[in-house]
């Protein structure tokens, strides 16, 4: 109960005094402002047209218009890390996550878990009466509760919001998300072919629920955190929006930098003097290399424009034209949030938060991707697969990403991307608007600020403090500030004294204009942190970090990385992790059961995420369908894990059993039986691997062979991929294959399932066992029940 009982009580109700106030639902002071963050992914500080960039943005420059745009708004330069940051006004090592989610190492600094103690805005307005809602991505999740036999703990739903409709993970593909709807997965409303698109869907759903509540109670006010997808990878989006921009981008990255700085100059959002510095600021693999000698991280520098030829020039150039497209499609969907809200008579007394989680990402590498996932999978690119795929940019077939080139373009004028602790990573847009409570409208603001300054920022808007306990769990105090101060006050000075940073690797602490910052690859492996070169930087003339300071100033950077390390242990920074994305995705976490050496899975359940799903990774498997097949006619999946860029499967097709590892998407490796399936109860239908080597360390190879029973019926030499099929979602189905498909091989339409035959079980071993012995076991098992 909220309050005492303060009524009277006596035998007969007749004599008695109800007392309602215990029993009341929370209420929101009268006028309160609804709240709207829109949190944009992998949008750099140079790529939208209110920021100076190249992009068409009309509804989100009809925000700025509105409001207020901030030239020194920093991230932490990752995506939970940063949403941890704007949810709890906390550091994000503070919050537990010192990387993604689904890179949690097990420490305080990087465990995944946002603690109790860091209650989210979300947790905080809904007891203050607001109704709460989220769209889109979550990604504040850690990796082993991603599932449904977990706690929901920390699924949005746990951590405030009373309506979720999104993805939990770090990304998910625009065509074929991976949905969950409250605290249940469930399947896209329509295909690709019939016109569905994520961002479309979510807008949908973000106006249903803003408008059940306002139907009901106009007076209500709602926080919705809307996050689509757009623009992290993969880039995806329909083709009339990505063709507005063909030719747009035919230029280069260099020329297009030099005119989104002479635009952002005529903006007022840097100074005058700005500069730009060159396209590989911190070296490359011919120049520069680690303290003992490892190599420059082969995906974190540019090549040059002039150095393209013509294909190349072509390919790069539609990788920009694909991210741009995606990104005006996704203000396209704002603009219908924001035509409801003003159709509903809210947009004036409602505050608007418009970011990104950090800068332009550089995971596409020197030459870009058709397949992001290869970049989680140490896998380089091939230029001449990539020009294949030029015209199927955007598109199902492709799950893309641009060159880093284009990832400093969009970050102009800063150096380095996402990831990194230099401004390319951590200075990003940053858009308060609220027509009822800001006077300025369309105007700059320089003054420094950063994510975990805006749950201050809104609850100075909204008149309340940081409870000091919620859900019966003490608060840590807010690290932010509020930002409030700024709104009509141009030139007022920061009320920020200090933030620090620390990212995979890299390091920086900005301190009253002044930072410190590392040159230490991001995910390099280098360690040795100790003989890092610090440079410095008086960012407050010098946004480009471009002057380094540091031999002029010894003093000055001897202070400020003293600062760091006091900071960094304000905020259980330790333990610093540079090693590679392979290495740090594919840490063994904790599972709520023991890996083991058999799974069996059963038709009719959910999509089982991968991170929970059995592991074939780099070693000998079998997998074994156990089926009736009354007759001939059976068709259809009987197994599938991953989907069409990079996945394996197996299933029946023209009355013979096939299976297929796709390999990162670039090559479908299909065994086929070579006779017909037999007829009969409890068959076993099955695929074994055995692995007799390795094509380089993780890449597992050896033959794949088919089995009807004991007798084998096909078999051919397969390579295996060393991580994961994708970092979220795609995960194991049983008796179809739901979302992108592994193979356009199977039969029949989406989601493919089996069909003329009923499908007991699927068990998939990893012992290591011999598949004969394995087959005899369960025929042994079968006469025994």
């Amino acid at each position: 109960m909220a309050d005492t009982f303060r009524g009277v009580i006596n035998l007969d109700i007749r004599d008695s005094v109800p007392d309602w106030a215990p029993y009341e639902q929370p209420k929101a002071r009268e006028g309160s402002p609804n709240v709207v963050y829109i949190v944009l992914d992998d949008v750099g500080f140079g790529a939208m047209s209110c920021y100076g960039g190249p992009i068409e943005t009309p509804n989100i420059d009809r925000i700025a218009a509105a409001g207020v745009r901030y030239s020194q708004w920093h991230t932490t330069a990752l995506c939970s890390p940063t949403r941890s940051a704007l949810l709890t006004g906390r550091n994000h090592t503070s919050n537990g996550m010192a990387c993604i989610s689904e890179a949690a190492v097990g420490f305080p600094n990087a465990n995944g878990h946002i603690p109790a103690e860091c209650a989210t805005l979300a947790e905080i307005l809904v007891d203050q009466g607001y109704s709460t809602a989220l769209v889109g991505k979550w990604h504040l999740c850690p990796e082993d509760e991603m599932n449904l036999a977990s706690t929901k703990r920390n699924w949005p739903t746990g951590r405030g919001f009373e309506r979720f409709y999104g993805f939990l993970g770090a990304e998910t593909s625009q065509w074929y998300p991976d949905l969950v709807h409250d605290q249940h997965p469930v399947e896209q409303p329509a295909s690709p072919e019939e016109g569905y698109h994520f961002g479309v869907d979510i807008t949908d759903k973000a106006i249903r629920y803003i408008d059940d509540v306002k139907a009901i109670a106009p007076e209500r006010p709602v926080f919705l955190y809307y996050a689509p997808g757009c623009a992290h990878a993969p880039h995806q989006a329909p083709p009339e929006w990505i063709e507005r921009y063909r030719g747009k981008f035919d230029m280069g990255y260099e020329a297009m930098r030099t005119q989104t700085l002479t635009r952002q100059k005529e903006l007022g959002l840097v100074p005058a003097n700005t500069e730009l510095p060159p396209v590989n600021p911190i070296g490359t693999p011919q120049t520069r290399s680690g303290p003992d000698g490892e190599p420059f991280p082969p995906l974190d520098f540019t090549r040059p424009w002039s150095e393209l030829n013509e294909e190349e020039r072509r390919l790069f150039a539609r990788m920009a034209e694909v991210y741009a497209g995606f990104l005006s499609h996704c203000d396209d969907q704002i603009g219908r949030l924001l035509d409801y809200l003003e159709d509903i008579e809210q947009l004036d007394n409602t505050v608007f938060v418009v970011v990104s989680d950090n800068g332009a990402s550089g995971e596409g590498g020197p030459n870009g991707s058709v397949n992001e996932n290869k970049f989680f999978n140490n896998v380089a690119d091939d230029l001449a697969e990539n020009l294949a795929m030029l015209d199927k940019l955007g598109g199902v077939e492709t799950y893309g990403h641009y060159p880093n080139g284009w990832a400093m373009a969009f970050n102009t004028p800063f150096k380095m991307w996402k990831r990194y602790s230099f401004n390319g990573g951590t200075c990003d847009p940053c858009i308060i608007s609220w027509p009822a409570g800001i006077k300025a409208h369309g105007e700059v603001r320089d003054q420094y600020h950063h994510a975990v300054d805006i749950v201050p920022t809104v609850l100075d808007c909204l008149g309340l403090e940081l409870p000091k306990t919620v859900k019966g769990h003490t608060q840590v105090p807010l690290q932010g500030v509020s930002m409030r101060y700024s709104f009509d006050a141009a030139t007022i000075p920061s009320a920020k004294s200090t933030q620090f940073y620390s990212m995979l690797g890299t390091r920086g602490i900005w301190h009253d204009g002044w930072k410190a910052v590392t040159t230490h690859p991001a995910i390099s492996g280098w360690s040795k942190f100790q003989q890092d070169t610090w440079e410095l930087y008086h960012t407050e003339v010098d946004r480009a970090e471009l002057n380094d300071l540091a031999e002029a100033e010894p003093e000055k950077l001897t202070e400020l990385i003293g600062l760091w390390f006091y900071e960094a242990g304000v905020n259980q920074a330790f333990p610093l992790d540079d090693r590679s994305a392979m290495e740090i995705l594919t840490t063994q976490r904790p599972q709520l059961t023991p890996p083991r050496n058999r799974y069996v899975y059963r038709p009719g359940g959910s999509e089982v995420p991968e991170s929970v799903a059995v592991n074939i990774r780099n070693r000998s498997y079998a997998i074994g369908a156990m089926v009736d097949l009354p007759g001939p006619g059976a068709s259809g999946v009987l197994f599938a894990h991953g989907g069409r860029f990079g996945g394996h499967a197996l299933y029946v097709k023209d009355g013979r059993l096939h299976y297929v590892y796709n390999f990162l998407g670039s090559q479908e490796q299909r065994i086929s039986a070579d006779e017909d399936l037999p007829t009969g109860e409890n068959l076993i239908l099955a695929a074994a691997f055995e692995k007799d080597g390795e094509e380089t360390p993780g890449f597992a190879t050896g033959i794949l062979s088919l089995y009807y029973g004991d007798r084998k019926v096909g078999e051919g030499r397969i390579k295996t991929q060393p991580g994961k099929f994708t970092l979220a979602g795609e995960g194991l189905n049983v008796g179809r294959d739901s979302g992108d498909a592994v193979t356009r091989d199977y039969p029949g339409t989406a989601p493919y399932a089996f069909t003329g035959g009923n499908l007991r079980r699927v068990a998939v071993d990893v012992s290591g066992d011999p598949y004969v012995d394995l087959a005899r076991e369960a025929e042994a098992m079968l006469a025994r029940e």
